[in-house]
């Protein structure tokens, strides 16, 4: 029954180890290491070692020796101590290394460890790129029901129809007997005022429909799958605890509601959200491996990995993926998890591409290819349209705000399901006469990108042709507007307007909504509208300066679709405030590196606008709004201040909460527990000196004192609790049972003197992710600052609320 690893002698005492699990009460006395438990078997003997009978502590155990549940997790809505979870991946990883040197099977198990991370990669882009197929999909089809419905086979969009069928022609492409409209369906006529009330009158019932199961299903299954999701991932990466945040409830309403949510026509879209349910799906694989599992340092490396996934299938684009997981979501992003995420957006990628939603071989709708360079003179609308994009993300970010702020404080917040109802009928009524905002945005913006070659029908491309034209289909000369332009035109400017007003009270909603493809959907129309009129320019005033040295008479000179692409990048840009992956996700779009430069042209300018009417972009001000305790590394602190005053507790106040090393008992750790919601304590020598040991957790404490009641006897409330590192002495056999909890004790807590500037603090917390910091003068506690002191500090010197960091 002897678990036998080592026998010695002493004294005539025979030692065995033995395991914790199969312990007997009948044996006298034990004492705990680290690996084992050392069992006395001397006949007539009390029990004790030689060295304890000297000091009388035969009795006396350390729980914490012994690994139980709990000890190392966080509360919900709490901060991690990144330096913590660090140095506990590295005693794993130690561990590890040590025990594969003792056989094949640990050798082995090494290696599967070494694995795991490249594994839960594959599974992540394997899961997320199949979701994000299945979204296409669905999205494609159930969009197209609010209008008709497939005869040959129902779960066909129109597009898929029309392209089985045998009997369409190439002038009518989008028009097939197999796809019906609802009132053809219905009545046998497909023309006439009454054929387009019903079609008119069905387009506003399915959006109704579709928008009022994704909001009930958000509010009765899963509160979380709501918004965009990435100010929340964003918090989450940076250290913050929001439990059912990435759950598998909130992984299957998000997949389901996203597809409603886009299919009933309200401007959003499924971008932002794909990163929601990539992260989803990268902390339901990290709960399949305990290295992940139970750190949470390295659950983030995984979630970081994951983020860029979701921006790879979002956009098709793989390295824009990586590089917006870098730039705008993650906090932490050592090396290893930069290979990790191109990995992941590469299966991720490759997934999408296999199922082939789109059924033209690329990953996004509106993947475009142009063939014809830029040119210098063109800089200048470029530029302008980088002006118009960060007035519009100015615009767009102070009025969203302003909306959401009165949607928190006023009884609209108490009925979101009547919220989404109305702006979805608002919308759907509005949109309906118009062709460009009746179909989906994404439809939208895959129009706009298009170059008009010989083979398109659009509205959009309705020029006057020479008859005597005879050149390549893809070199086709600048042309004058016909009448269909002009026309589209003004329906494009009227959308303009709608898409801008109607996006602001759009996101926020307590339903899934994205905010990349409304974005570039403003930025595209506005492109579009001024590509037109610099070529219709560069056609009658050919003889111009500014147009004589690069556009001749019977050329393509100017392309509007690259208007549309750089309008979008702009707009885009001056929302979310990114730069780099933005201009990549871009160019991974078009396929052309030519385009680079007006991209990052649109994109700087986009930014230096909105950033002169407020730093923060759409996410950070979500963050700020809902009071998540994010330390963003973009902000700077330029204020003369000391940690002295931000240290609590204040001169008003009562005096730090501490335990001593050696005379507090388990009541008095239990009173203090209950009276204060103190996330730790610091341990002093004792109360007269003040001199700084060590700094302990609550949930520890809690744990730690709960298990010993439950499995040490003899453990009391009057118990002394010791967290010194040699045994305490027992003075007579009637005092109870100590505890000593030396193991849960943080022996090099970080801390700082009082004169420590708060420029330095910050930047301490910002990139060592601190949970809190201990203020001390020579030695001598004297308070604490935590993320939270940090937070209402800055946000007082900016003049703000300090009460509006709502969360512990």
């Amino acid at each position: 029954e002897y678990q036998e690893l080592q026998f010695h002698t002493s004294h005539g005492h025979y030692w065995a180890s033995y395991s914790v699990e199969n312990r007997r009460p009948d044996l006298a006395g034990f004492a705990v290491s680290s690996t084992s438990v050392y069992v006395c078997l001397l006949e007539g003997s009390t029990g004790a070692t030689p060295s304890e009978e000297m000091n009388g502590t035969g009795n006396l155990m350390d729980f914490l020796d012994e690994p139980f549940p709990d000890v190392g997790t966080y509360e919900d809505f709490h901060t991690i101590d990144w330096l913590r979870e660090k140095s506990r991946d590295t005693d794993r990883h130690r561990k590890i290394t040590t025990k594969s040197k003792e056989s094949y099977w640990e050798l082995i198990k090494s290696l599967l460890d070494a694995w795991s991370g490249w594994v839960v990669m594959l599974l992540i882009g394997m899961l997320t790129g199949t979701l994000a197929g299945v979204i296409d999909l669905a999205v494609d089809w159930m969009t197209d029901l609010k209008e008709g419905v497939c005869l040959s086979a129902l779960y066909y969009s129109r597009e898929q129809c029309c392209w089985t069928s045998n009997e369409t022609t190439f002038d009518d492409r989008d028009k097939c007997p197999q796809w019906q409209k609802w009132a053809e369906l219905m009545t046998g006529h497909s023309e006439g005022a009454g054929a387009y009330v019903l079609n008119y009158f069905l387009y506003v019932l399915w959006a109704l429909l579709f928008s009022f199961l994704a909001v009930s299903l958000v509010r009765v299954f899963a509160p979380y799958a709501c918004g965009s999701g990435i100010p929340e991932i964003k918090t989450i990466l940076s250290g913050f605890i929001i439990r059912g945040y990435l759950g598998k409830w909130t992984l299957l309403i998000k997949t389901v509601t996203l597809v409603l949510a886009v299919s009933s026509g309200l401007s959003l879209g499924k971008e932002g959200p794909l990163v929601h349910v990539a992260c989803c799906c990268g902390n339901l694989f990290c709960s399949l491996f305990s290295k992940y599992s139970k750190n949470e340092g390295k659950r983030r490396e995984v979630l970081s990995a994951a983020a860029a996934a979701g921006v790879s299938v979002a956009f098709g684009a793989p390295i824009g993926g990586v590089l917006f997981s870098l730039e705008e979501v993650s906090y932490y992003f050592p090396l290893k998890t930069l290979w990790r995420s191109f990995f992941a957006a590469l299966v991720a990628a490759f997934t999408l591409r296999a199922i082939n939603p789109f059924g033209n071989s690329r990953l996004v709708l509106f993947y475009v290819e142009y063939h014809t360079p830029w040119y210098m003179a063109e800089l200048v609308p470029f530029i302008l349209l980088g002006v118009f994009g960060g007035l519009w993300g100015a615009l767009f970010i102070r009025g969203n705000i302003a909306w959401c702020r009165r949607r928190k404080t006023t009884l609209l917040g108490k009925y979101p399901v009547l919220e989404v109802i109305v702006i979805t009928g608002i919308t759907a009524v509005l949109a309906f006469p118009n062709p460009y905002t009746r179909r989906s945005t994404s439809e939208l913006i895959s129009e706009l990108f298009n170059d008009c070659g010989a083979l398109e029908s659009s509205q959009l491309c309705d020029y006057v042709n020479n008859p005597n034209m005879s050149r390549p289909v893809d070199d086709i000369p600048d042309r004058p507007a016909g009448p269909g332009v002009y026309s589209a035109l003004w329906q494009l400017a009227l959308a303009l307007i709608f898409k801008i007003v109607i996006t602001i009270f759009t996101f926020g909603m307590k339903i899934p909504s994205g905010l990349f493809i409304p974005s570039m959907a403003v930025g595209a129309i506005a492109g579009r509208i001024v590509g037109i009129a610099v070529e219709q320019m560069a056609y009658h005033h050919h003889d111009w300066i500014i147009f004589k040295n690069w556009c001749r008479p019977g050329a393509d000179c100017v392309t509007p679709g690259l208007y549309a692409m750089v309008g979008a990048a702009a707009c885009l840009g001056g929302v979310t405030r990114m730069t780099v992956s933005l201009v990549v996700i871009m160019f991974e779009l078009t396929g052309g590196l030519e385009y680079i430069v007006p991209l990052m042209a649109a994109a700087v300018t986009s930014k230096w606008v909105a950033d002169a009417f407020g730093k923060e972009g759409i996410y950070e001000s979500h963050i700020q709004l809902n009071g998540y305790p994010y330390l963003d590394v973009r902000d700077e602190f330029t204020h003369r201040t000391l940690a002295t005053d931000v240290m609590r507790p204040r001169r008003s106040e009562p005096p730090l909460a501490v335990l001593t090393q050696d005379s507090t008992t388990v009541e008095d750790v239990e009173t203090l527990i209950k009276d204060t919601d103190y996330n730790g304590f610091p341990v002093v020598v004792s109360r007269e000196s003040e001199r700084l040991i060590g700094f302990v957790q609550r949930r520890e404490l809690t744990v730690a004192i709960k298990t010993a009641r439950q499995k040490q006897d003899g453990v009391v409330s009057s118990s002394v609790v010791y967290f010194t590192e040699d045994n305490p002495q027992v003075a007579e056999a009637c005092d109870p049972q100590p505890l000593k909890l030396r193991r849960i004790l943080n022996l090099s807590p970080f801390t700082v003197t009082d004169h420590t500037p708060m420029e330095t603090v910050v930047d301490i917390f910002r990139k060592l992710g601190l949970r809190q910091c201990l203020v001390t003068r020579s030695g001598r506690l004297l308070g604490i600052i935590t993320k939270k002191d940090v937070l209402r500090h800055m946000a007082q010197m900016m003049n703000q609320d300090p009460e509006s960091i709502m969360f512990n």
